[in-house]
């Protein structure tokens, strides 16, 4: 038996690109939206073509390599509420495997819930409809899917919305760390009453989406508010289940072997902090005659072809022209990359180079090389004042982030402790009402 296991399509990112061209188009992969009039596509926002091609490369991989189910561990979409061309584009996709009798498992995500408790979500179409071969987890609960290679056992976690899992009364009183612990507790337990139901005599996994503790985070810090409800490792990473397939954290990794745990990471790069990370899917084979913690053979990531995202740094010599130093790091680079490249430029300079740095001129050899310009960032030194890098910055959660504050402006730890719950509360009722 063999799975595909993928998650955090977030088909709607748009960010860093342009609209689509005709050499845009022409571009695309063999594989990509096949049958579909590709001129359909001119002016889509190219960054969403990228994510359509990696899911394609995906659906392709399935349909070509013997793949019994696709397990997808949550956020089809970057938004609460995707756009109708975002939700035709996932389910023509979903469509093609559904429609080659081949098993697939939703389960939904944080960016897959509505804004307002009670809507349906984003994936609710495919069980409205009744479209074959598609079953979605949108409650914790177990799913029996029947695949060429015999049944598969599939225990969906959806994520956890928490005004929506615990009643008002039960969280009044309550600090945030409180109602946390709390949810978890309860995630818990229902996890394990669906697991003491399981047939041992057939192959389990677990599809969530969810936070495990020790998990190394990437951009998906900065797509959501505060710090979320984390599982520890030992509840997910028990002997029933042959494989634990993840989603939420972009990050791909392995936190757990006998049983695997992992992550496959987002299908493609979403900001710069992925800048360096391996993007794909993750192929497991399952031998179901084999006993219990013995059945998987093989797990390895697939990586596809994703765009790719380059940082030019240039450090500028004491007494150096910073804009030669500048073009001059450009023209080492390889062309044929930086041709497919998202580039962004830093530029470490002193303070007295800052009025010779011509930054028009820097950006209209960057746009004549590069597929897309994210930005051209001067780092100027000015004194000893401390600054934050880019990367530090964009991989701090807003908690951390406001601590840093308070030590900068040497804030007592009374008021500091004060200020600290309002903003708890803060970015709780932001959570609570959906917002990203």
């Amino acid at each position: 038996m063999r799975l595909l296991h993928l998650a955090d399509v977030h088909i709607g990112v748009e960010r860093y690109g342009h609209p689509a061209t005709e050499a845009d188009i022409e571009a695309l992969p063999p594989c990509f939206a096949p049958g579909a009039d590709r001129s359909a596509y001119l002016g889509m926002p190219t960054r969403l073509l990228d994510f359509l091609s990696a899911l394609d490369e995906a659906v392709a991989y399935a349909l070509d390599n013997g793949v019994d189910a696709v397990l997808f561990a949550g956020d089809a979409y970057r938004s609460r509420d995707p756009s109708q061309t975002h939700q035709r584009e996932f389910a023509r996709r979903i469509a093609r495997l559904s429609a080659a009798g081949v098993p697939v498992h939703l389960t939904v995500g944080n960016h897959d819930l509505p804004h307002v408790a009670g809507r349906a979500t984003a994936l609710e179409i495919f069980p409205t409809l009744d479209v074959a071969n598609v079953t979605v987890g949108a409650s914790v609960e177990t799913h029996r899917i029947e695949t060429a290679s015999g049944p598969l056992q599939v225990v969906s976690v959806p994520w956890v919305r928490i005004g929506s899992f615990m009643a008002r009364e039960e969280t009044r009183g309550l600090t945030l760390e409180q109602v946390r612990q709390q949810v978890e507790e309860r995630l818990s337990h229902f996890l394990a009453e669906e697991v003491a139901r399981l047939d041992p005599s057939l192959p389990a996994a677990l599809c969530a989406h969810v936070n495990i503790a020790g998990a190394t985070a990437a951009s998906e810090r900065s797509m959501m508010l505060g710090n979320d409800h984390v599982l520890g490792l030992g509840t997910v990473a028990i002997p029933a289940f042959d494989y634990v397939a993840l989603g939420n954290i972009h990050k791909h990794q392995v936190l757990a072997r006998t049983p695997p745990v992992v992550y496959p990471g987002s299908i493609e790069r979403v900001d710069f902090s992925e800048e360096s990370e391996d993007k794909g899917f993750v192929i497991v084979d399952i031998d179901p005659a084999r006993p219990q913690g013995e059945r998987v053979t093989d797990w390895r990531l697939v990586p596809v072809d994703a765009r790719p995202m380059r940082t030019l740094s240039v450090r500028v010599a004491p007494g150096a022209e910073p804009t030669g130093a500048a073009l001059a790091a450009i023209e080492r680079e390889e062309p044929s990359v930086l041709a497919r490249a998202i580039v962004r430029m830093r530029v470490e300079m002193e303070a007295e180079a800052e009025p010779g740095f011509r930054e028009a001129e820097v950006r209209r050899a960057l746009t004549a090389a590069c597929f897309h310009v994210a930005g051209v960032e001067r780092a100027v030194e000015r004194g000893s004042r401390a600054r934050l890098s880019t990367d530090e910055a964009s991989g701090m959660g807003p908690l951390e982030a406001l601590a840093r504050y308070f030590t900068a402006r040497s804030v007592s730890a009374e008021r500091e402790a004060e200020l600290t719950r309002y903003a708890q509360g803060l970015l709780e009722e932001e959570r609570e009402s959906g917002t990203d």
